[in-house]
């Protein structure tokens, strides 16, 4: 499952452009991860604030 730390995120839009599935969404100041989420973690790897974690 994929976590945002709302408290960190940026709303920078970095994970929304490297998805490879486009399951998130960058709707006002808020991240939308939809069920197409895969958790392949490419997000994780790419958010410059650490904002992003797949949890098991």
């Amino acid at each position: 499952m994929l976590t945002v730390n709302r408290y960190k995120c940026c709303y920078c839009g970095a994970c929304v452009g490297v998805c490879p599935t486009c399951a998130l969404e960058l709707v006002e100041t808020w991240l939308e991860v939809s069920a197409e989420c895969k958790e392949c973690g490419l997000c994780t790897k790419i958010c410059p604030v650490g904002a992003l974690e797949v949890k098991a």
